[in-house]
């Protein structure tokens, strides 16, 4: 099996180019090897190496500066993946996507299920959003997983922020009244491989019956502070950590209140999925 592989330069992506191997030939490309923003060449890149599956990491994850360029936004995490979607029906291809807890709202009281009503709140979040209905849309073999909170040893997100500033300030104020799963980079690169292992064992029909949406999230709950917290603990950093709401650290993009994303459903199907601060400590063991 071919599989094509975007956004191999990202946390998710670097993590999905290790945890795919063995499954098949991975090609895996970074944005100068096939950048979403150019749709011509995201078209010409899935017509030369004519793969059997595409996975999907690659997005743009800027919240905040989203909201300044949306049209950016959307042709990089909707209209690109509405192209891979319909090269993959051309060819007869299957396709694992990645989306966000920000295609809620965060009005629910409890973990939200696949089958709630969606409401984003920001420019990202209907981005994503339009993504995944672009991909289910197309009538192709499909999984569409959506995860919150994503954090690793590499690139742009909360952990590496927190670790960097508690070395430099003695004091953190951080937000106490939003609520989700932190998700490890890797976790979710090896579900992804132990599903599609299963896919490629699997009947000729198995697409068809586990093909569809599903969430994958760290299992338990904590808030930003309370993620922090556990954060500078597991690292031995000294720093004082104030709990503030939410409406003391103003942004561009506003967030859900409730990130919670139910995961039994995949879990029930596929795989087990780790407790937050269990997969926080073997990341922080890198």
């Amino acid at each position: 099996m071919r599989i094509l592989l975007s956004g191999v330069s990202g946390q998710l992506g670097y993590e999905l180019e290790r945890s795919l191997q063995g499954l098949g030939e991975v090609v895996a490309l970074d944005r100068a090897g096939m950048d979403l923003a150019d749709l011509g060449q995201v078209r010409d890149v899935i017509r030369a190496v004519r793969p059997q599956l595409i996975v999907n990491p690659a997005a743009y994850t800027a919240v905040d500066k989203a909201e300044s360029e949306p049209a950016l936004a959307f042709r990089v995490n909707a209209e690109a993946p509405a192209l891979m979607a319909q090269e993959a029906a051309r060819l007869g291809a299957a396709m694992v996507h990645y989306s966000t807890d920000y295609v809620f709202d965060g009005a629910k009281a409890g973990a939200y299920l696949e089958g709630d009503a969606t409401g984003p709140l920001n420019v990202y979040g209907a981005s994503k959003l339009a993504g995944e209905q672009a991909v289910a849309a197309a009538g192709i073999p499909h999984l569409i997983l959506r995860t919150s909170w994503v954090y690793g040893m590499r690139g742009k997100n909360f952990l590496l922020t927190m670790l960097r500033l508690a070395r430099e300030r003695e004091e953190l104020r951080v937000v106490n009244d939003q609520f989700g799963a932190p998700t490890w980079s890797r976790t979710i690169a090896d579900s992804t491989a132990l599903i599609l292992a299963q896919a490629r064992a699997g009947q000729d029909d198995w697409w068809r019956q586990n093909g569809g949406l599903y969430h994958l999230s760290s299992q338990g709950r904590t808030s930003w502070f309370g993620f922090t917290e556990a954060i500078l603990a597991a690292a031995r950093i000294d720093c004082r950590l104030i709990p503030i709401p939410a409406a003391e650290y103003p942004v561009p993009a506003p967030r859900p209140a409730n990130s919670l994303l139910c995961s039994d459903k995949l879990m029930a199907r596929f795989c087990r999925l780790p407790d937050w601060q269990d997969a926080l400590r073997l990341c922080l063991r890198d």
